[in-house]
Protein backbone atom coordinates (compact mmCIF):
# COMPACT_ATOMS: atom_id res chain seq x y z
CA UNK A 1 0.00 0.00 0.00
CA UNK A 2 1.48 3.29 -0.98
CA UNK A 3 0.74 5.43 2.33
CA UNK A 4 1.37 8.91 -0.10
CA UNK A 5 -1.72 8.09 -2.42
CA UNK A 6 -3.70 5.17 -1.10
CA UNK A 7 -5.44 6.77 1.67
CA UNK A 8 -8.98 5.85 2.43
CA UNK A 9 -11.48 9.10 2.25
CA UNK A 10 -13.74 9.67 5.24
CA UNK A 11 -16.48 10.97 2.47
CA UNK A 12 -16.21 7.97 0.23
CA UNK A 13 -19.98 8.77 -0.84
CA UNK A 14 -19.57 12.36 -1.56
CA UNK A 15 -18.14 13.52 -5.17
CA UNK A 16 -15.52 15.26 -5.74
CA UNK A 17 -15.02 18.72 -6.91
CA UNK A 18 -11.94 17.77 -9.20
CA UNK A 19 -8.98 20.37 -10.19
CA UNK A 20 -5.17 20.57 -9.94
CA UNK A 21 -3.16 22.24 -7.53
CA UNK A 22 0.59 24.30 -7.86
CA UNK A 23 0.01 24.43 -11.31
CA UNK A 24 1.96 28.39 -9.99
CA UNK A 25 3.27 29.33 -6.54
CA UNK A 26 0.24 31.83 -6.98
CA UNK A 27 -2.35 28.90 -6.69
CA UNK A 28 -0.93 27.82 -3.81
CA UNK A 29 -0.60 30.74 -0.98
CA UNK A 30 0.26 29.88 2.62
CA UNK A 31 0.38 32.30 5.73
CA UNK A 32 2.06 31.13 8.72
CA UNK A 33 0.04 32.06 11.81
CA UNK A 34 3.08 32.95 14.70
CA UNK A 35 2.84 31.90 18.31
CA UNK A 36 3.53 34.89 19.75
CA UNK A 37 5.21 38.28 18.43
CA UNK A 38 8.14 39.22 18.65
CA UNK A 39 8.87 41.41 21.52
CA UNK A 40 11.39 44.14 20.11
CA UNK A 41 14.47 43.39 22.28
CA UNK A 42 16.81 40.51 22.37
CA UNK A 43 19.68 39.45 20.71
CA UNK A 44 17.84 37.61 17.59
CA UNK A 45 16.59 38.86 14.44
CA UNK A 46 13.14 37.95 13.62
CA UNK A 47 12.72 38.54 9.57
CA UNK A 48 9.19 37.85 8.32
CA UNK A 49 9.72 37.05 4.76
CA UNK A 50 7.90 36.16 1.65
CA UNK A 51 9.14 34.07 -1.10
CA UNK A 52 8.37 31.30 -3.98
CA UNK A 53 9.59 28.56 -5.58
CA UNK A 54 12.48 28.03 -2.96
CA UNK A 55 12.13 25.50 -0.07
CA UNK A 56 12.51 26.56 3.72
CA UNK A 57 15.81 25.15 3.79
CA UNK A 58 17.09 26.91 1.07
CA UNK A 59 16.22 30.24 2.20
CA UNK A 60 18.39 29.16 6.04
CA UNK A 61 21.08 28.15 3.86
CA UNK A 62 20.53 31.51 1.67
CA UNK A 63 20.62 33.22 4.89
CA UNK A 64 23.46 31.62 6.60
CA UNK A 65 25.55 32.73 3.34
CA UNK A 66 24.71 35.99 4.03
CA UNK A 67 25.50 36.65 7.46
CA UNK A 68 27.99 34.57 7.80
CA UNK A 69 26.43 31.61 10.55
CA UNK A 70 25.88 28.11 10.19
CA UNK A 71 22.92 27.03 8.58
CA UNK A 72 21.54 25.33 12.40
CA UNK A 73 21.31 28.96 13.83
CA UNK A 74 19.01 29.89 11.50
CA UNK A 75 15.76 29.59 12.74
CA UNK A 76 12.25 28.55 11.74
CA UNK A 77 9.18 27.48 12.93
CA UNK A 78 8.15 24.82 10.34
CA UNK A 79 8.57 23.53 6.74
CA UNK A 80 6.95 25.38 4.03
CA UNK A 81 6.25 24.08 0.28
CA UNK A 82 8.40 24.98 -2.37
CA UNK A 83 5.58 25.59 -5.04
CA UNK A 84 3.99 27.96 -3.03
CA UNK A 85 4.18 31.31 -2.47
CA UNK A 86 4.75 31.36 1.43
CA UNK A 87 5.05 33.68 3.92
CA UNK A 88 7.14 32.54 7.53
CA UNK A 89 9.70 33.99 9.40
CA UNK A 90 12.92 33.08 10.16
CA UNK A 91 15.32 34.11 13.04
CA UNK A 92 18.92 35.35 13.24
CA UNK A 93 21.31 35.78 15.88
CA UNK A 94 23.15 38.89 15.55
CA UNK A 95 22.98 41.75 17.92
CA UNK A 96 24.43 44.83 18.06
CA UNK A 97 23.50 45.65 14.28
CA UNK A 98 19.94 47.65 13.89
CA UNK A 99 17.56 45.47 12.88
CA UNK A 100 16.74 47.41 9.96
CA UNK A 101 20.01 46.73 8.83
CA UNK A 102 19.96 43.33 8.89
CA UNK A 103 16.37 43.11 6.89
CA UNK A 104 17.98 45.60 4.22
CA UNK A 105 20.97 42.71 3.75
CA UNK A 106 18.14 40.41 4.14
CA UNK A 107 16.36 41.67 1.16
CA UNK A 108 19.13 41.66 -1.49
CA UNK A 109 18.92 37.69 -0.96
CA UNK A 110 17.50 36.56 -4.41
CA UNK A 111 13.84 35.30 -3.96
CA UNK A 112 13.31 37.05 -0.52
CA UNK A 113 10.60 39.78 0.28
CA UNK A 114 10.79 40.88 3.88
CA UNK A 115 7.82 42.12 4.90
CA UNK A 116 8.46 42.87 8.63
CA UNK A 117 11.79 42.78 10.97
CA UNK A 118 11.82 42.90 15.17
CA UNK A 119 14.17 41.47 17.59
CA UNK A 120 13.51 39.39 19.92
CA UNK A 121 14.91 37.63 23.04
CA UNK A 122 15.10 33.63 21.46
CA UNK A 123 15.23 31.63 18.56
CA UNK A 124 12.43 30.53 16.47
CA UNK A 125 11.94 26.92 16.79
CA UNK A 126 10.13 24.27 14.98
CA UNK A 127 6.72 24.05 16.38
CA UNK A 128 6.87 27.98 17.00
CA UNK A 129 3.81 28.55 15.56
CA UNK A 130 -0.45 28.81 15.66
CA UNK A 131 -1.17 26.64 12.21
CA UNK A 132 -1.20 27.99 8.70
CA UNK A 133 -3.55 29.92 6.57
CA UNK A 134 -3.86 29.06 3.19
CA UNK A 135 -5.53 30.30 -0.38
CA UNK A 136 -5.44 27.94 -2.78
CA UNK A 137 -7.25 28.31 -6.75
CA UNK A 138 -8.23 24.43 -8.00
CA UNK A 139 -8.07 24.39 -11.61
CA UNK A 140 -9.82 22.49 -14.20
CA UNK A 141 -12.91 21.44 -11.13
CA UNK A 142 -16.10 20.46 -12.94
CA UNK A 143 -19.35 21.73 -12.91
CA UNK A 144 -21.16 22.28 -9.66
CA UNK A 145 -17.68 22.06 -7.77
CA UNK A 146 -18.87 24.95 -5.25
CA UNK A 147 -21.51 22.75 -4.28
CA UNK A 148 -19.58 19.48 -3.98
CA UNK A 149 -17.19 21.01 -1.71
CA UNK A 150 -19.04 22.78 0.02
CA UNK A 151 -21.22 19.47 0.83
CA UNK A 152 -17.91 17.61 2.18
CA UNK A 153 -16.80 20.61 4.21
CA UNK A 154 -20.33 20.33 6.39
CA UNK A 155 -19.52 16.72 6.61
CA UNK A 156 -15.95 17.29 7.64
CA UNK A 157 -17.06 20.14 10.43
CA UNK A 158 -19.15 16.95 11.93
CA UNK A 159 -16.19 14.21 11.46
CA UNK A 160 -13.13 15.86 11.49
CA UNK A 161 -10.23 15.55 8.59
CA UNK A 162 -8.04 12.50 8.76
CA UNK A 163 -4.57 14.01 10.34
CA UNK A 164 -2.55 11.96 7.86
CA UNK A 165 1.09 13.21 6.79
CA UNK A 166 1.09 14.21 3.00
CA UNK A 167 3.96 13.18 0.75
CA UNK A 168 5.73 16.12 1.82
CA UNK A 169 7.00 14.47 4.94
CA UNK A 170 6.89 10.94 3.12
CA UNK A 171 8.63 11.31 -0.35
CA UNK A 172 7.27 10.59 -3.64
CA UNK A 173 6.08 7.31 -3.36
CA UNK A 174 7.18 7.04 0.49
CA UNK A 175 10.82 7.06 -0.76
CA UNK A 176 11.96 9.10 2.73
CA UNK A 177 10.10 6.54 4.77
CA UNK A 178 11.68 3.91 2.90
CA UNK A 179 15.18 5.28 3.39
CA UNK A 180 14.22 5.71 7.31
CA UNK A 181 13.84 2.04 7.80
CA UNK A 182 17.40 1.45 7.46
CA UNK A 183 18.39 4.46 9.05
CA UNK A 184 17.18 2.50 12.44
CA UNK A 185 19.95 0.04 11.80
CA UNK A 186 22.36 2.49 11.44
CA UNK A 187 21.41 6.21 13.05
CA UNK A 188 22.97 9.10 12.17
CA UNK A 189 23.14 12.63 13.68
CA UNK A 190 22.50 14.54 10.13
CA UNK A 191 20.06 16.68 9.33
CA UNK A 192 18.33 14.23 6.54
CA UNK A 193 18.97 10.79 9.07
CA UNK A 194 16.54 12.60 11.44
CA UNK A 195 14.24 13.92 8.24
CA UNK A 196 14.15 10.09 6.92
CA UNK A 197 13.54 8.81 10.18
CA UNK A 198 10.86 11.21 11.25
CA UNK A 199 9.42 10.19 7.83
CA UNK A 200 8.99 6.46 8.70
CA UNK A 201 7.43 7.63 11.65
CA UNK A 202 4.94 9.61 9.89
CA UNK A 203 4.30 6.35 7.31
CA UNK A 204 3.37 3.94 10.69
CA UNK A 205 1.26 6.86 11.81
CA UNK A 206 -0.74 6.93 8.23
CA UNK A 207 -0.53 3.14 8.54
CA UNK A 208 -2.48 3.25 11.89
CA UNK A 209 -5.26 5.77 10.85
CA UNK A 210 -6.00 4.09 7.72
CA UNK A 211 -6.45 1.44 10.21
CA UNK A 212 -8.85 2.80 12.99
CA UNK A 213 -11.12 4.34 9.31
CA UNK A 214 -11.03 0.94 7.85
CA UNK A 215 -12.49 0.02 11.26
CA UNK A 216 -14.90 2.00 11.80
CA UNK A 217 -13.62 4.14 14.78
CA UNK A 218 -12.25 7.49 13.33
CA UNK A 219 -14.77 9.71 14.68
CA UNK A 220 -15.03 7.56 18.26
CA UNK A 221 -13.14 7.70 21.23
CA UNK A 222 -13.17 4.48 22.39
CA UNK A 223 -11.99 3.06 26.39
CA UNK A 224 -7.62 2.69 25.90
CA UNK A 225 -7.47 5.90 23.87
CA UNK A 226 -5.27 8.29 24.86
CA UNK A 227 -6.94 11.68 23.92
CA UNK A 228 -6.36 15.33 23.48
CA UNK A 229 -7.23 18.43 24.88
CA UNK A 230 -7.89 21.04 22.18
CA UNK A 231 -7.16 24.21 24.00
CA UNK A 232 -3.93 22.81 26.02
CA UNK A 233 -2.27 19.69 23.83
CA UNK A 234 -2.75 17.80 27.79
CA UNK A 235 -2.72 13.66 26.95
CA UNK A 236 -5.28 11.69 29.22
CA UNK A 237 -6.52 8.20 29.12
CA UNK A 238 -9.85 7.57 28.04
CA UNK A 239 -11.69 4.76 31.26
CA UNK A 240 -15.09 4.52 29.38
CA UNK A 241 -16.14 5.19 25.72
CA UNK A 242 -19.70 6.94 26.51
CA UNK A 243 -18.02 8.70 29.33
CA UNK A 244 -16.56 11.57 26.98
CA UNK A 245 -18.54 11.04 24.41
CA UNK A 246 -20.19 14.87 24.84
CA UNK A 247 -16.85 16.71 25.12
CA UNK A 248 -15.43 14.55 22.13
CA UNK A 249 -18.34 16.27 19.91
CA UNK A 250 -17.35 19.37 20.84
CA UNK A 251 -14.23 18.97 19.66
CA UNK A 252 -12.54 19.74 22.77
CA UNK A 253 -10.77 16.02 22.43
CA UNK A 254 -9.81 14.16 20.48
CA UNK A 255 -8.05 10.83 20.26
CA UNK A 256 -4.07 10.35 19.37
CA UNK A 257 -2.23 7.82 17.53
CA UNK A 258 1.52 6.55 17.84
CA UNK A 259 4.33 8.41 16.61
CA UNK A 260 6.43 5.75 17.79
CA UNK A 261 9.41 5.78 20.03
CA UNK A 262 11.29 4.56 22.91
CA UNK A 263 9.11 6.40 25.19
CA UNK A 264 6.24 6.68 23.28
CA UNK A 265 3.01 6.54 25.52
CA UNK A 266 0.86 3.49 24.31
CA UNK A 267 -2.78 3.32 24.50
CA UNK A 268 -4.34 0.77 26.13
CA UNK A 269 -7.50 -1.75 25.42
CA UNK A 270 -8.35 -2.52 22.05
CA UNK A 271 -6.68 1.03 20.88
CA UNK A 272 -3.41 -0.50 22.04
CA UNK A 273 -3.67 -3.62 20.52
CA UNK A 274 -3.77 -2.03 17.31
CA UNK A 275 -1.25 0.50 17.74
CA UNK A 276 0.92 -2.96 18.51
CA UNK A 277 -0.21 -4.98 15.39
CA UNK A 278 0.78 -1.95 13.28
CA UNK A 279 4.35 -1.83 14.33
CA UNK A 280 4.31 -5.74 14.36
CA UNK A 281 3.36 -5.94 10.74
CA UNK A 282 6.44 -2.95 9.95
CA UNK A 283 8.69 -5.59 10.79
CA UNK A 284 10.84 -3.67 13.26
CA UNK A 285 11.92 -4.46 17.18
CA UNK A 286 10.73 -1.77 19.29
CA UNK A 287 14.39 -2.05 20.66
CA UNK A 288 15.46 -0.20 17.23
CA UNK A 289 13.61 2.44 18.49
CA UNK A 290 15.62 3.17 21.48
CA UNK A 291 19.22 2.46 19.17
CA UNK A 292 17.70 5.54 17.03
CA UNK A 293 17.09 7.33 19.90
CA UNK A 294 13.50 8.19 18.92
CA UNK A 295 11.73 9.22 21.68
CA UNK A 296 8.10 8.89 20.29
CA UNK A 297 5.25 11.04 20.50
CA UNK A 298 1.34 11.37 19.71
CA UNK A 299 -0.50 12.69 16.96
CA UNK A 300 -4.14 13.88 16.81
CA UNK A 301 -6.12 11.69 14.97
CA UNK A 302 -8.34 14.27 13.28
CA UNK A 303 -8.59 18.04 12.61
CA UNK A 304 -10.92 20.32 11.70
CA UNK A 305 -10.57 23.16 9.11
CA UNK A 306 -11.42 27.02 10.18
CA UNK A 307 -11.81 30.54 8.63
CA UNK A 308 -13.67 28.33 5.51
CA UNK A 309 -14.31 30.35 2.42
CA UNK A 310 -14.86 28.41 -0.77
CA UNK A 311 -15.48 30.40 -4.19
CA UNK A 312 -16.48 29.85 -7.77
CA UNK A 313 -14.21 31.69 -10.07
CA UNK A 314 -13.78 31.88 -13.86
CA UNK A 315 -10.34 30.11 -13.35
CA UNK A 316 -11.67 27.46 -11.28
CA UNK A 317 -12.73 26.92 -7.04
CA UNK A 318 -11.14 29.39 -5.04
CA UNK A 319 -10.36 27.53 -1.04
CA UNK A 320 -9.54 29.38 2.01
CA UNK A 321 -9.22 27.71 5.38
CA UNK A 322 -7.12 27.55 8.44
CA UNK A 323 -5.26 24.66 9.82
CA UNK A 324 -3.40 23.55 12.93
CA UNK A 325 0.53 23.31 12.48
CA UNK A 326 2.11 20.11 11.88
CA UNK A 327 -1.16 19.53 9.40
CA UNK A 328 -1.29 19.18 5.82
CA UNK A 329 -3.38 20.98 3.47
CA UNK A 330 -2.90 18.71 0.63
CA UNK A 331 -4.96 16.21 2.69
CA UNK A 332 -7.66 18.27 3.09
CA UNK A 333 -7.63 19.19 -0.73
CA UNK A 334 -7.38 15.41 -1.43
CA UNK A 335 -10.63 14.93 0.49
CA UNK A 336 -12.22 17.75 -1.39
CA UNK A 337 -11.05 16.42 -4.73
CA UNK A 338 -11.11 12.99 -4.52
CA UNK A 339 -8.22 13.09 -6.36
CA UNK A 340 -5.56 10.77 -4.82
CA UNK A 341 -2.63 12.68 -5.66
Amino acid sequence: MDLTQDLPFVTPALPGTGGAIKLSPGHFVVEEIPLYEPTGEGDHVHLLVRREALTTREVQRALAREFDLAERDVGCAGQKDKIARATQSFSLPISGVPAEEVAARAAAVPGLEILRVRRHGNKLKRGHLAGNRFEILLEGTVPGARERACAILAALEECGLPNFFGEQRLGPGGRNARRGVRRLESPRASWIARMELSAWQSSLFNAWLCERIRRGWFDRLLAGDIARKTDTGGLFDVGEEGAERERHSRREISATGPIYGAHMRWAGGEPGELEREVLAASGIDPALLMRARLPGSRRPARIFLQDVSVEARSEGLHLGFRLPKGSYATIALRELTKSPG
